[in-house]
């Protein structure tokens, strides 16, 4: 049965915030929700286990303890991150019609979901920095990017996301809603609450703009800036094969980088300017830009990655053999 598509409403001082917030699936098909749940559920089955076969991997192959594949577990602990952030919301709408989700635990939710998008499109950057560095000065690579670097890039990257988002669950708590609560995903997204608001949101509104441009933004323009410079460097080397080598070891890199930052930046667009665009539309975006990531990039690096998949080949040949 349904649940009530009334949520109640706290007094606040002087301003009025809802205990909950209504969740929606997929707009218009309702009533197929079961049936879809089984290609969401194929989603973050691939999701979890790719990035974490991706883990044990390089952490059970000494030869791929170097920088690219440091960043490469980053990414796929991020992607394990945000699989887990929607998960129990999507699943629990789908199977159960679970709509409602507490106004403090959207708000957490919202929090980690952009901090782990973040995380992410950092983690993408240190990559095509990573390829750069190899490519242009392999000899010195090892050098440049040592194992403490690495750490400290990563440390960097994770409070980025943590300092640059802090303010937002703050700015949302501050705001006055009335009269609608429900969501337009089975998952909490800034612009999504904000729009709720009967409130002035124009201070949510210029801070959301200015993090999403000074971080997301300046990480995709030093990507591009990043493989131009590796384009130029390849262009001068000595013969083709070295020149096709050399850009074959970016190919699983520039696909991940595409698969996240073309649904990201749609989504972005949709939620600030596409107000007559079909609420069906708005969704598949949206889950496209929180799944398809995830789930993809074990299965780009495991076919790309010929170390990687050596590496898989001879993990199963000794888990066959150990059975035999």
């Amino acid at each position: 049965m349904e649940q009530d598509s009334r949520a109640t409403w706290e007094f606040n001082g002087s301003f009025h915030q809802p205990s909950a917030f209504l969740m929606l699936g997929i707009p218009g098909l309702e009533a197929l929700h079961p049936w879809i749940s089984i290609p969401f559920c194929a989603l973050y089955l691939t999701a979890l286990l790719g990035n974490c076969m991706i883990l044990f991997i390089i952490r059970r192959t000494q030869s791929l303890h170097e920088p690219m594949y440091y960043f490469l577990c980053m990414l796929a602990v991020t992607d394990l991150g945000l699989a887990l952030c929607t998960l129990p919301t999507t699943l629990g709408l789908f199977w159960f019609n679970l709509r409602s989700i507490g106004f403090d635990a959207c708000l957490a939710q919202m929090y980690f979901i952009h901090i782990l998008s973040f995380i992410e499109s950092s983690v993408l950057l240190a990559m095509a920095f990573d390829r750069f560095i190899a490519i242009s000065r392999p000899l010195r690579h090892p050098s440049i990017l040592t194992k403490a670097t690495v750490t400290k890039i990563g440390l960097a990257i994770v409070l980025r996301g943590m300092v640059s988002l802090l303010p937002i669950p703050f700015l949302l708590k501050r705001l006055t809603y009335c009269g609608k609560t429900e969501l337009s995903h089975s998952f909490c997204f800034h612009p999504d609450i904000m729009n709720l608001a009967c409130a002035d949101i124009k201070v949510n509104v210029f801070y959301g703009m200015i993090i999403l441009l000074s971080t997301v933004g300046m990480d995709f323009i030093f990507i591009v800036l990043s493989y131009i410079l590796i384009i130029k460097t390849v262009v001068s080397l000595a013969t083709k094969e070295e020149c096709l080598k050399a850009l074959n070891t970016c190919v699983s890199h520039i696909c991940a980088v595409l698969v996240f930052f073309i649904p990201m930046i749609g989504l972005s667009m949709i939620h600030r300017f596409g107000k007559n665009v079909p609420p069906l539309v708005n969704t598949l975006v949206a889950y496209t830009y929180l799944l398809i990531p995830p789930a993809l990039n074990p299965v780009i690096y495991s076919i790309k990655s010929s170390h990687i998949r050596e590496a898989l080949l001879r993990a199963l040949r000794r888990s066959s053999g150990a059975d035999w």
